[in-house]
Order: C-alpha cells, then sequence, then structure tokens
C-alpha cells in the first residue's frame, strides 16, 4: 500500500503507486489535468508524491517515447514559419514542464544522437543545463565546473554602461567604460538576448609566459603604452545629496556659504569653489577635504539652555565635503524640493580612472586577477613580426584550475581577428578546436597557437615557443583607489580611545597575532607602535593593596581609598580597555589586584 500525499498532505492510499503516476503523466500529456502538476515515487517511504502548488521551479523538456522524441523536424519547421505555437507543443504532450520531484525519476538525453529506449525526455538544447548568463561564456564545455561559477560572477562585477542615461542619474558609487567592444568570440545567446547592446571589455592581445616575475600566481603584466592610449580607461561617479531639513520648534538647515562665526567654520580655502547660493558649480576642479555644498544648521542641544533661552546661539556648520582620497570634477548639479517642500540639492563628482597597479581583471573563463606591473612597450616581448602583447598571463594559472576555454578563447580570438569574424564558442555546438587550428594555420601561424617571441629588454630570442591570441578581458570593479586605506593619527572611539573602524572613517587596520609575527620577521617592530600605543593610558596603582587610586598631577601626591594619603602610588601605563576591564570588574563585586615590583 502507498502513500499519496498532495502538496505534502496526505491524501489517500494505492494499491499501484507506480500505476497512479504512470496514469498522472499521461492524463497530463493529453491535456485532462494541469501542465503545471508534478509527480514522483519515493521508493524508500513507499509513497507517491503529487505537486501542483505555485512556486516551484521547473523547466522545459522534450517528451521521448520509445528513442524517439515526440516533437520532429516538421514542427520546428511549422513552429519558426508561425503556424503553431510553443503552448501547442505542450498541449499535445510533447514538450512537459518538469519540477525538481518529477526530474529525479527522469533520464534526460542531452543531444538527438544519444537518444536509446531508455531515456525518457531530451534536451530542447544543451545550453539548457547552463543559465542564461553562463550560456554567454564561450567553450564552458571545456572548463571546469566552479571556475565556471567563478565566471560568471566576475562578468557581474565587470566595468561596462549600465544604463545609456547614467549622465542625468545618481546611482551610488557608478562606474562607467569607456571604451568597450563586442567580443570575437561569442555565443549564439548573444544574439537572441541583444547583449550586444550592453558590451562589457575589451579585446586585447594576450601572451601566456612568465616575465620578471610579475605576473606570479595570479597577477599579470599590462603595457603601459597601452593604458597611455586608453586602454580599460573608466570613469567613477560619487554623488552628494542635501536635503535643508525643518526641525520642531521652526527651526531649519540653511544651504549657503558659511560665516566666520558659525562653530565648526573650517577655512576660507575650504569654501573657495561655493557660488553665491553655496553650491559648486558644474565642471569646477575639487579635490578631497574641498566643500560641495555649505550648509549651517541650528544647534540642536549643542548650546547651553542659558544661551539658549537668550538667543544667543550660534549655527553649526554641517557642510559637504568631498570624501577622502577622492576629488575629480563636478559633472552635474541638481536643485530641486522634496515632497515635504524642503530644498533638495544633489550633485554629482566624475573621477578619471585610469589603469594603475592593483587594479581586478577577469576573463570569461573564471581566470582573474590584479595588475602587478605596468611596463613600457619597449621592455614587453615582442613576436617576430612585431607584435607587442597587452597582457602576459602566467602559465601556472592553467593546469590547476584547468580552464581549456581560456586557451580555445585565444585561439578563436586569434582566428577572428585575422580572418575578420565573428567565432561561434557556444558550448557543445560552437566551432571544433580541430577547424579553429585549421583555420589558424591557413593565415600562416602554428596551428597550436604558439610563436617565436623577443626578450623586449635584452633583445634575445626566447627558447621556448610563447602561446599568444586575442581574448577578451574584463576590468571589474574593485578598484585600488576604493579600497587603498592609511592613517597617521586620527580620531579615536570615545569608550576604548582606539582608533575607529573603517576605512570612510578614517580608522587603523587592525593587526592581529599573525600580523605582528610578520611585522616583528621583517625587522619592522616600530610600526607594530600604533597597535600597542594607540590606546595606552597612564593609571595611578596603589602598591600595597593593587587598586587604582587618585592621583594629583600637580602636587604630585596619591591618595588609596584603602591606605589613605601615605599609601604608596606608582604610575603604570596599561591599555584603555584593560582599564575599561579592571573598572567592569568592580562593578560587579570583583576585587581586580595589580601586584606591582614582585614576581607572581
Amino acid at each position: 500500500m502507498d502513500l499519496v500525499f498532495l502538496n505534502g498532505k496526505l491524501v489517500g492510499k494505492s494499491d499501484d503507486g507506480k500505476g497512479l503516476i504512470k496514469a498522472l503523466i499521461e492524463d497530463r500529456r493529453a491535456g485532462k489535468l494541469p501542465s503545471s502538476l508534478n509527480t514522483r515515487y519515493i521508493e524508500e517511504t513507499s509513497s507517491v508524491m503529487i505537486n501542483t502548488d505555485g512556486g516551484r521551479l521547473t523547466r522545459a523538456l522534450i517528451v521521448v517515447k520509445n528513442g524517439r522524441p515526440l516533437v520532429t523536424e516538421e514542427d520546428v519547421k511549422l513552429l519558426a514559419e508561425g503556424h503553431i505555437t510553443w503552448n501547442d507543443l505542450i498541449n499535445s504532450g510533447k514538450i512537459e514542464y518538469l519540477d525538481a520531484d518529477e526530474e529525479e525519476g527522469a533520464y534526460t538525453a542531452l543531444s538527438e544522437d544519444e537518444v536509446t529506449k531508455e531515456h525518457t525526455h531530451l534536451e530542447i538544447t544543451p545550453l539548457s543545463v547552463f543559465g542564461t548568463q553562463a550560456s554567454l561564456l564561450p567553450f564552458i564545455n571545456h572548463s571546469n565546473a566552479h571556475r565556471n561559477v567563478t565566471a560568471v560572477k566576475s562578468v557581474q562585477q565587470g566595468v561596462g554602461i549600465y544604463s545609456t542615461n547614467y549622465l542625468i542619474r545618481m546611482d551610488n558609487d557608478s562606474m562607467i567604460a569607456v571604451d568597450q567592444q563586442i567580443p570575437l568570440v561569442r555565443t549564439k545567446i548573444y544574439d537572441s538576448e541583444n547583449f550586444s547592446t550592453h558590451p562589457l571589455g575589451q579585446n586585447i592581445v594576450v601572451a601566456v609566459m612568465s616575465y620578471l616575475g610579475y605576473n606570479m600566481d595570479d597577477a599579470v603584466i599590462i603595457n603601459k603604452s597601452s593604458v597611455e592610449r586608453g586602454l580599460f580607461k573608466s570613469l567613477f561617479f560619487r554623488p552628494y545629496k542635501v536635503e535643508e531639513t525643518k526641525y520642531i520648534g521652526g527651526q531649519t538647515d540653511s544651504i549657503c556659504v558659511p560665516d566666520k562665526d558659525v562653530i565648526g567654520y573650517r577655512s576660507e580655502d575650504s569654501y573657495r569653489f561655493l557660488d553665491d547660493d553655496g553650491i559648486v558649480p558644474p565642471g569646477a576642479k575639487i579635490d578631497s577635504g574641498d566643500v560641495l555644498i555649505g550648509r549651517v544648521s541650528p544647534p540642536r542641544f549643542v548650546s547651553s539652555v542659558d544661551k539658549f533661552r537668550l538667543g544667543l546661539q550660534k549655527q553649526v556648520e554641517s557642510s559637504v565635503e568631498c570624501k577622502t582620497g577622492e576629488g575629480g570634477v563636478v559633472d552635474n548639479v541638481f536643485v530641486t524640493s522634496t515632497a515635504d517642500g524642503n530644498k533638495y540639492v544633489s550633485l554629482k563628482v566624475r573621477q578619471d580612472r585610469t589603469l594603475e597597479v592593483g587594479d581586478k581583471f577577469g576573463t570569461r573563463s573564471g581566470q582573474k586577477g590584479v595588475v602587478g606591473m605596468l611596463l613600457n612597450q619597449e621592455d614587453m616581448p615582442f613576436t617576430l613580426s612585431g607584435v607587442v602583447p597587452d597582457l602576459l598571463f602566467s602559465p601556472y594559472s592553467l593546469p590547476s584550475r584547468m580552464t581549456m576555454g581560456y586557451l580555445l578563447e585565444l585561439i578563436g580570438g586569434k582566428v577572428g581577428a585575422m580572418g575578420g569574424r565573428y567565432i561561434d564558442g557556444t558550448s557543445f555546438t560552437g566551432e571544433d578546436e580541430e577547424s579553429l587550428r585549421k583555420e589558424l594555420a591557413s593565415f600562416g601561424f602554428r596551428e597550436n597557437g604558439v610563436e617565436l617571441m623577443y626578450n623586449g629588454i635584452t633583445g634575445e630570442e626566447m627558447k621556448a615557443r610563447i602561446f599568444v591570441g586575442d581574448m577578451l578581458y574584463i576590468r571589474l570593479k574593485h578598484f585600488v583607489a576604493n579600497k587603498i586605506q592609511w592613517r597617521a593619527r586620527g580620531p579615536i572611539q570615545l569608550l576604548t580611545r582606539q582608533p575607529t573602524e573603517g576605512r570612510s572613517k578614517s580608522g587603523g587596520l587592525r593587526l592581529g597575532e599573525m600580523e605582528k609575527d610578520v611585522f616583528v620577521a621583517y625587522g619592522a617592530a616600530l610600526s607594530l607602535k600604533e597597535r600597542f600605543d594607540s590606546d595606552k593610558v597612564t593609571i595611578p596603582v596603589c602598591s600595597k593593596c593593587g587598586l587604582i587610586s587618585v592621583y594629583n598631577v600637580r602636587k604630585r601626591t596619591g591618595y588609596c581609598h584603602l591606605d589613605g594619603e601615605d599609601a604608596p602610588i606608582k604610575l603604570i601605563e596599561v591599555s584603555a580597555s584593560f582599564k575599561i576591564l579592571l573598572d567592569e570588574l568592580k562593578s560587579i563585586g570583583i576585587y581586580p589586584k595589580i601586584l606591582l615590583g614582585r614576581k607572581v
């Protein structure tokens, strides 16, 4: 006796569960039951699972009977000509949607050539095993699956043109690539998804070789002269927004050039770019720390009650300044009002971001890395025909990652560049390696993609043949200019007196025990001063009882709560966080005794 569950609820029993499932599937294909119904038989629990609820992920498959797919070439032709529709194929039972449960019992063939009598379904296209984004990647059936997942994530982080109206948008931290290209090696999904309208990356010449040690691991060496000619140039936009807020009591903020009598007035140099309305004009070239929008605010509990009553309170400076480490040109300024009638100002600062050491790159094969060196063109290696590569990629990144799609894209890009055509890199159905090799050989190159190269520094011929080709490289949004962090002096936390945390707060970098060992091993022990002295405090301790005492700095006399004025007081240096621990222990009735001058 088999249990029957409908959407997870027990609804009855069946003498023949497998026969019930077979009948349900036949009725669904005949149109007697909804096409969204799915079913599955579970051997371990002898139960029939029937699913009709919404929210299930389903996918379309071609039904196979007696070793033959029900969708014929005639059906495909009628569908292309518009005589029948997709729903007609579903209603006739030739195509059906399976969910995760029913797919467990299905035996699906990847292509029509593989169909046998044991198969129950056939993939509409081999590409359906991938998602839409993965289908855009070339030759991924030749690469490791984990690396393909990484490749999809890399493409998502690429800097391209996310919107054509970016000039009038106020998106947070938006990035635009100046010069983008359509890849030479592409898939059929590019056309069906119209992805060519969203170009991402540039086709560059890549040489797979070690050179000078600056492309170790995943790092890459890039031709500095190519960068100076505009390779991978991009724009970074930072928006700033200010509102004239109204407060209880009739007080409001005021967007203007602050007067010298306001609390927190900076300097005349800070306000030098502001117009009479307190807003920086478009086209102004500003730097970090410059005021973009001048604003003064009411004291709001800053002043004492007496001054507030006498009407002597001063306005507080609350201007918006350009963030630390950022600068550029004011791109556009919008002045409007909110729904509450408050004045609202938003502006956008544009910064040119040329390529620099530390910027991140990625490929459609999942091989990502940072720029290790920008090398002058005259020092770069060059081929026999004088071609200088734009990027040098380490060969040691290929065997462990097993991204053969990377090498195929290099050969395909080379063939496409020489033949003046796009290469079909669609997985399973695209151009194969053998045909690409033959076409490459027809252009006068070696069919395996390697070339004779010369050392750009010494001029000597390299003994090894270097693999050279063209491929799409994508600049990722991880700019080193947005991540660089430094600190000498700066703000500290009120409680622990340690440096604040976070780059935006001018915070320090936390060093752990292992980081400390690295500093000592490199002979930079004095660099640990920030770590060990950042929250240093001097406390008076009674040598007799070990409690924190009171010390008069002017009279140089001490007083202990237990031992009186004659107690021996010593000044010791501890961290502020340790002092807080002692205070917290005393607050719960624990006596923390500090032993001085004796061995414990």
